[in-house]
């Protein structure tokens, strides 16, 4: 399993006892402009800041080692610190009767793979993302929904491209990260203005490197989404030429593997509590969860609240509907070639965690 970037922060009671970065060699695209700054400012903190505030981070994690050390552990993935920001903005990261590891990824599909391996217990994946784990054969099932307005999954060009929209992709190069959200847009909008798969050219890169390319104009334009869209427009204009409204479904999940499922389903049932209680409470507090998750992703706080304040990200219940939701997604990456064959979601779904 190939991660580009993994950053571990061990939760204790709500405090960050250990925190280390990983960085594997990643592709070869440097960021000229300044958003692509922010994002390796952001997502590629240097190891030794990182060890000098874990040196910082040992007298007061002393207090609570030997309690800690007793506790279960469960492995949390995450996207952007998003779902870390609001636990702990909303305070729901507090008093936990367990420890969580978070492991934090740039995009859904080095988190999918994490999942199949078992190295994390559960994760956050978006509708596609998990179509395109579980036709890779990962052993794991969606256990809590949320939706969300798709304004943040877009199409974007740089400041001075001649392109308006998804008809005018026909011959250009895109770039997203296979399987994605993003991946599954360009499909969708493509799909939408009678443009042929064969017509364009997808360049399958991690979002730091796609925003690389776009800079530089390796690619003609970029499908992604929050919060590197919304981090493109304030800080090099980027443009949005087609977002997900009217073609996402807008779904994403908490994503448990079967083993944790089993064997750590009181911490797992616990953990998605927290998330739900959270996710409400984000939803009137735009401010404090960008200002909680600017602190800990590096990335500015008026571009999170961007990402807050249009995502309206809340819980749902898994019903028949977003099952129903889930099993187009999956036809469309059938239709489309990404998944090999036809995939039955049906199964992929565990409705025994109610929402709080």
């Amino acid at each position: 399993m190939r991660l580009s970037y993994t950053d571990v922060c061990l939760i204790v009671d709500g405090t960050s006892s250990e925190c280390h970065d990983t960085i594997a060699p990643m592709p070869t695209f440097r960021p000229p402009l300044s958003a692509s700054s922010v994002l390796q400012r952001a997502l590629f903190k240097p190891l030794g800041a990182t060890m000098f505030a874990l040196c910082a981070l040992c007298a007061i994690a002393g207090a609570t080692q030997s309690h800690a050390a007793d506790l279960p552990v469960l492995k949390v993935g995450d996207q952007s610190l998003q779902t870390r920001g609001i636990l702990e903005a909303s305070g729901q990261l507090k008093d936990l009767p367990y420890k969580i590891e978070w492991f934090n990824f740039p995009a859904a599909q080095p988190l999918g793979e994490a999942l199949n391996a078992g190295a994390v217990d559960v994760g956050g994946l978006g509708d596609a993302p998990l179509v395109f784990a579980l036709a890779a054969g990962a052993r794991v099932r969606a256990v809590a929904a949320t939706r969300s307005n798709p304004l943040d999954l877009a199409i974007v060009v740089g400041a001075h491209s001649p392109l308006n929209d998804a008809a005018s992709l026909r011959g250009k190069r895109i770039a997203t990260t296979r399987g994605s959200i993003g991946h599954y847009l360009a499909l969708a909008a493509l799909k939408k203005a009678n443009v042929p798969l064969t017509d364009v050219s997808f360049v399958f890169l991690a979002p730091a490197d796609a925003k690389a390319a776009l800079a530089s104009g390796s690619v003609d334009a970029w499908s992604v989404w929050d919060p590197y869209t919304a981090l493109g427009e304030a800080r090099d204009h980027d443009r949005i030429i087609a977002n997900g409204v009217g073609l996402s479904e807008g779904l994403s999940y908490q994503v448990a593997t079967e083993r944790a499922i089993t064997d750590k389903r009181p911490q797992l049932a616990d953990f998605l509590r927290r998330v739900a209680i959270g996710q409400r409470w984000a939803l009137s507090h735009p401010d404090e969860v960008a200002a909680m998750q600017s602190k800990v992703t590096g990335l500015p706080t008026d571009v999170l609240k961007t990402v807050y304040q249009r995502g309206q990200v809340h819980p749902v219940a898994i019903d028949d509907s977003v099952v129903a939701a889930q099993q187009r997604t999956a036809d469309t990456y059938e239709a489309a070639n990404v998944i090999r064959a036809h995939l039955d979601v049906r199964t992929s779904f565990d409705r025994s965690f109610p929402l709080p």
